[in-house]
C-alpha cells in the first residue's frame, strides 16, 4: 500500500458539501486569524528582508499589506513568512505546531490567478490540514523531541495536498505532489528564534505550491514509497521504531482535526509553548495584584519538551524574546498584558525587564504537577520580598482547544488589532464581514483585494 495514494485518494474525494458545519465554521475562524497576523506581520524585517532578496518580477498575486502583484510562487514565499514573522498564528495539538500559515498563502496565491469560490477554498484547506495533521499522530512526538519544526516538516505536506485540491488534480497528480513535498521537508529547531524560523512557513506554502504545480505538468516522484522507502520520509526522520504509520489512515476525517482537538487561536504574539505561563503570571496579577517591586524570586515550570526551546534567560533580540519564557513572564507581570510591541526593536531591553530576568528561574514540571499526559501546562510561584508566596497553575492556555475556544469578540479583538497595523479602519471592518461569509464568495479575490491599503 502507498500512502501517498491513500491520502491523495482521501484528498481528491472531500467534498464541501459533505464537510460538517463545524469545520467550515472553524475553517472561516483559521482564514480569519492567517489573514490578521499576515497583515500584521507584512512589515516585520523577515519577511522586508525576503522580499529585498527575492527582488520578484510583476505577477498575479498579491503582497498582503502592500500595493504590490508578484509570481504566485513568491507570493506563497513572502505572504507565508509574514505569516509566521509575529509567532502569532494559530496552532495545532496534532500537528504539534501551526497548521494554518504553512497552507493558506498558498491557496490565496492560487486564487489571485486562476480564481476560487470559498466553498472550494474551504475544502480544501481542509484537506491539507488533515494531511499535516495526521501525519502528525504517526510521527510524534518522537519527531518533535529530535528537534524537527513539524509546522514546517509536517505543513509542506499539508501546503502540497491543499494545492492539488485547489488545483482539481488527479488522485494519482496529487499522490506525486505528496511524493514531491517528501523531498521538500525541512525546518530545524535550531532555528528557532531568528528570521529562519517564519522562513519555514514561507518554504512550506511555495514548495506545497510548487509541488502541485510540478504534478499538474505530470512531473515524476516515488508516490509508491515516499514515506515508507528505507530511506523514505518515516525512516529518515523519525527513524525505525519511532513511527506509527498505521495510525494515520484510520483516523482520516474521524474526527477531522479542525474540529477536534481543533485550531487553536493564540492570545500572545511569541511562542506557543510560553503561553500557559503567562495566562498563570496574568493570573496572579489579577487575583493578587502581584507588583514587580514586590518580587524576591519567580520560578515556573512548564514541559519539557516545551522548556527545552524556550529557557532563555537572557534574550539576545527580539525575536530571542519570543522564545524566552522568562521574558515573557516577565513582560506579564511589568505590563499585565503581553502584545506586539513588547517584541519589537529593542523593547527586549527594557531596563525594567533586565532588572528582573535575573529573579526568573524556570524548570520542568513533574507528574505531581500535570498529569503525565498534559504537555501544555504551567505553574508560576511568585516570593515576595516579605517571604509570601503566591503561586498559579494552568492546564492549558485559553483558546487551545475548540472545547475551549476564545469567544468570538476577542477572535475580533485581535483580528482588528493585527489588521489596523496594515489597513485602514474601513477595510478592516468590509474584509471581517468578507471572512465571515467565506464559504459564500464566490470569488476570493474579493477578500485579497482588500488586503492591499488604499493610496
Amino acid at each position: 500500500m502507498s500512502l501517498a495514494l491513500e491520502l491523495a485518494k482521501r484528498v481528491c474525494a472531500l467534498r464541501f458539501e459533505e464537510l460538517p458545519p463545524q469545520a467550515v465554521h472553524w475553517a472561516k475562524v483559521g482564514i480569519l486569524d492567517l489573514v490578521g497576523v499576515t497583515l500584521a506581520g507584512h512589515d516585520e524585517p523577515t519577511a522586508q528582508l525576503l522580499a529585498r532578496a527575492l527582488a520578484s518580477a510583476t505577477g498575479p498575486a498579491r503582497i498582503f499589506g502592500e500595493n504590490k502583484r508578484v509570481s504566485i510562487l513568491d507570493a506563497a514565499l513572502i505572504n507565508g513568512t509574514a505569516a509566521h514573522a509575529l509567532d502569532y498564528d494559530d496552532c495545532n495539538n496534532t500537528v504539534g505546531g501551526h497548521p494554518s500559515a504553512p497552507i493558506l498563502p498558498a491557496l490565496f496565491a492560487i486564487a489571485d490567478e486562476f480564481g476560487a469560490s470559498g466553498r472550494d477554498f474551504i475544502n480544501a484547506y481542509v484537506a491539507g490540514f488533515e494531511v499535516e495533521t495526521k501525519l502528525g499522530l504517526g510521527v510524534h512526538f518522537y519527531h518533535y523531541t529530535k528537534g524537527w519544526h513539524p509546522t514546517a516538516t509536517l505543513g509542506v505536506f499539508g501546503s502540497a495536498a491543499a494545492c492539488a485540491r485547489l488545483l482539481n488534480l488527479s488522485v494519482e497528480q496529487t499522490a506525486v505532489a505528496l511524493a514531491i513535498a517528501a523531498s521538500y521537508a525541512s525546518g530545524i529547531k535550531a532555528n528557532f528564534g531568528t528570521m529562519v524560523k517564519p522562513l519555514h512557513v514561507g518554504h512550506c506554502c511555495r514548495n506545497g505550491l510548487l509541488a502541485a504545480r510540478l504534478a499538474q505538468q505530470d512531473y515524476t516522484a516515488n508516490a509508491a514509497t515516499a514515506f515508507e522507502h528505507k530511506q523514505g520520509f518515516f525512516e529518515l526522520f523519525n527513524g525505525k521504531g519511532n513511527y506509527t504509520a498505521e495510525k494515520i489512515l484510520p483516523a482520516w476525517g474521524n474526527p477531522y482535526d479542525i474540529v477536534e482537538p481543533g485550531i487553536a487561536i493564540k492570545q500572545y504574539p511569541c511562542c506557543g509553548s510560553t503561553n500557559s505561563a503567562i495566562d498563570a503570571m496574568l493570573k496572579l496579577t489579577r487575583e493578587h495584584d502581584v507588583k514587580a517591586e514586590q518580587v524576591e524570586s519567580i520560578e515556573t515550570w512548564t514541559h519539557p519538551r516545551r522548556l527545552e526551546h524556550t529557557n532563555r534567560p537572557d534574550p539576545l533580540s527580539s525575536l530571542d524574546a519570543k522564545f524566552s519564557v522568562q521574558y515573557c513572564v516577565a513582560r506579564a507581570l511589568l505590563d499585565r498584558k503581553v502584545v506586539i510591541e513588547q517584541f519589537e526593536g529593542d523593547a527586549f531591553m527594557d531596563p525594567r525587564v533586565r532588572s528582573l530576568l535575573p529573579h526568573i528561574k524556570s524548570t520542568t514540571y513533574t507528574t505531581a504537577q500535570f498529569p503525565a499526559e498534559n504537555h501544555f501546562g504551567a505553574e508560576v510561584r511568585v516570593t515576595l520580598k516579605d517571604g509570601s508566596v503566591r503561586s498559579a497553575k494552568v492546564d492549558q492556555p485559553y483558546g487551545r482547544t475548540s472545547r475551549n475556544p476564545l469567544p468570538p469578540e476577542l477572535l475580533k479583538e485581535k483580528f482588528d488589532n493585527c489588521a489596523l497595523r496594515a489597513l485602514r479602519k474601513p477595510a478592516v471592518t468590509q474584509l471581517y464581514a468578507l471572512i465571515d461569509s467565506f464559504d459564500k464568495l464566490s470569488d476570493v479575490t474579493q477578500v485579497t483585494a482588500l488586503t492591499v491599503p488604499a493610496a
